[in-house]
């Protein structure tokens, strides 16, 4: 697609993550990017495999799915008012075809702190939701973080970054090597403090994988211009829990999971932000093919 093209749906994108619990219709959005409401139609299904319509809808239950989740005391009526829907029936209607289970079954189902909706074929082939515990309990979490990680409460300052969308989790390198292959001539590179990063707009608790939503990024230390589907993007100083690990890529899952379990161990509760990785080394240098990566979760 188009490099312009790409930066106006990351435009579209953005607002939608910032106005869910707003009225969201094709036109308004379609004034937005600048282009009439047929033109983005086509160019958001191209981009993201959905149709727009479906994809905020997928996005408002996702983050209701969060809320009930991370926020226990949230009323359901409200959520449903607060997030588009004319009536608790609609919403649950909606909620249950996403998720198999009504939001009243799904707030009891998924206590958030040790629990992980994986998803498996139904008999009509689509798309249900089992709750299962991710590894075996909540101890191999616990010794999990004990094992390979340091963890510790910080304030951080705001970060300011370069960053290309990427969607799933195949073919993630290829947006690195992108992001690489731009930075070079730019001379960002050439700085030894530089960090890659990866940002994830969506929890694969509650996000199939295949449309997960990152932002695959490197760290600016300055402002510098961008173009086409380079964009710049920032995120907000706070309170964040930072585990440090030294790991192969097949246990960042583990190690994400162990983290939020640390987080609800210790009374700490997910704030709105979203949660991302810094990358300090090419893993593929290591002796072991292991990444030094710091996991960040904004917390209250």
């Amino acid at each position: 697609m188009n490099a312009s093209y790409i930066k106006q749906i990351n435009k579209i994108l953005l607002y939608i993550d910032d106005n869910l619990n707003t009225e969201l219709s094709l036109e308004k959005l379609a004034a937005i990017a600048y282009y009439s409401p047929f033109h983005l139609h086509r160019l958001f299904k191209a981009y993201t495999n959905e149709t727009l319509n479906t994809y905020i809808t997928r996005k408002r239950i996702e983050k209701t799915a969060s809320l009930l989740i991370h926020k226990k005391e949230v009323s359901i009526t409200e959520l449903a008012l607060n997030y588009g829907f004319n009536s608790n029936a609609s919403f649950t209607r909606t909620f249950k075809k996403i998720y198999g289970v009504s939001p009243s079954e799904f707030k009891k189902l998924s206590p958030g702190h040790y629990s992980k909706i994986g998803k498996v074929e139904s008999k009509n082939g689509k798309m249900q939701p089992t709750f299962n515990n991710y590894i075996c309990n909540i101890n191999n979490h616990k010794n999990w973080i004990n094992m390979n990680a340091t963890i510790e409460v910080k304030d951080i300052p705001q970060l300011n970054l370069a960053y290309i969308t990427h969607m799933g989790v195949n073919d993630l390198d290829i947006a690195f090597e992108k992001l690489v292959k731009w930075a070079k001539p730019k001379g960002i590179l050439d700085n030894p403090h530089t960090k890659m990063a990866r940002i994830f707009h969506d929890s694969f608790k509650i996000t199939e994988p295949g449309k997960v939503r990152m932002s695959v990024c490197i760290l600016l230390e300055k402002p510098i211009e961008v173009s086409g589907e380079i964009g710049l993007t920032s995120i907000e100083k706070g309170k964040y829990i930072v585990g440090h690990f030294e790991v192969e890529l097949k246990d960042f899952e583990k190690s994400w999971t162990g983290l939020f379990v640390w987080m609800n161990e210790n009374g700490y509760k997910k704030a709105d932000g979203n949660p991302f990785e810094i990358y300090h080394n090419n893993f593929k240098e290591h002796p072991e093919n292991k990444a030094i990566v710091d996991f960040y979760i904004p917390i209250e």
